[in-house]
């Protein structure tokens, strides 16, 4: 039977990226203080209450599901900047481009009676475009509360990111990624995974925010979900993880729409949004 690493939470970027080449997921222990879980629940509950349930076997008919968790959630902002998930992210994906972005948030609560979603490899956002010799994401589940093999726990296949595309998981090559509130399950973008059966009376809630290269469009759209109105009122480094921030000298640059014969600002980093003196 095959099992994913553990790491503690002061294991280095290294170990993350070596368990991530090696079996495409891996479990960091011990991530979030029980305080800070009480405070990331307490942000969400709200949210859940009028929730809508899936409507299909992929999103599950008895899961909920929320996003805008930047916007949302100041917890998750905190997390989004978790120094080890972004050193990470920077010796990962770096492989693949000179930086990376937030990519999608998102809190899922499986609930009792709750199926198992197909097993997927998220980087099929892209339609199966982008090859697979070019990573395209490092994604985080955040446990808020303890992932069991009861009570729903992500399925993962370990080393599946290196087999071919049509190949299915055989009998005992599927992993339950159990782990304690406040760990966090750490997984690329080609490895399969899915969420599992919750036969439990509880739910099992989970805070999603996964990573991607700075040069994919992102599959939640940031500026929409967390827009400037909001935005402003974020860190600088926080902003620029959203998008907020061009790519390189020329990727994600913005332009002032004012009107004829008015001065704006033309082929401008993002972050001038949030300086520049109002007219």
């Amino acid at each position: 039977m095959p099992e994913l690493t553990r790491l503690a939470r002061d294991a280095s970027a290294t170990l993350v990226s070596e368990a991530l080449d090696r079996d495409g997921a891996v479990i960091v222990e011990g991530a979030l203080a029980p305080d800070r879980i009480r405070d990331l629940e307490g942000e969400l509950a709200p949210f859940f209450e009028t929730a809508r349930r899936g409507t299909n076997a992929f999103a599950g008919f008895d899961t909920q599901r929320i996003g805008a968790l930047i916007a949302r959630s100041p917890t998750c902002r905190a997390l989004a900047l978790d120094p080890l998930i972004n050193d990470a992210c920077r010796d990962y994906l770096g492989r693949h481009a000179d930086g990376y972005q937030l990519h999608f948030t998102q809190a899922v609560r499986i609930g009792p009676g709750e199926g198992a979603q197909p097993l997927h490899r998220d980087r099929g956002v892209w339609g199966g475009r982008v090859p697979r010799s070019i990573e395209t994401q490092l994604s985080t589940i955040w446990a808020v509360t303890d992932f069991t093999e009861t009570n729903g726990a992500t399925r993962v296949v370990p080393g599946s990111q290196t087999w071919a595309g049509d190949r299915q998981p055989e009998a005992g090559e599927t992993v339950s990624a159990e782990m304690t509130a406040g760990s966090v399950l750490i997984y690329s973008g080609t490895v399969l995974h899915g969420g599992g059966t919750n036969s439990s009376e509880s739910h099992r809630l989970g805070a999603l925010l996964h990573y991607t290269l700075d040069w994919l469009r992102q599959e939640e759209n940031q500026y929409l979900s967390c827009p400037p109105e909001i935005a402003k009122d974020l860190s600088q480094p926080l902003r620029a993880l959203m998008g907020y921030a061009r790519g390189n000298e020329i990727l994600g640059f913005y332009s002032d729409p004012v009107g004829p014969g008015e001065a704006g600002l033309e082929l401008a980093d993002p972050e001038r949004l949030f300086s520049k003196p109002s007219r």
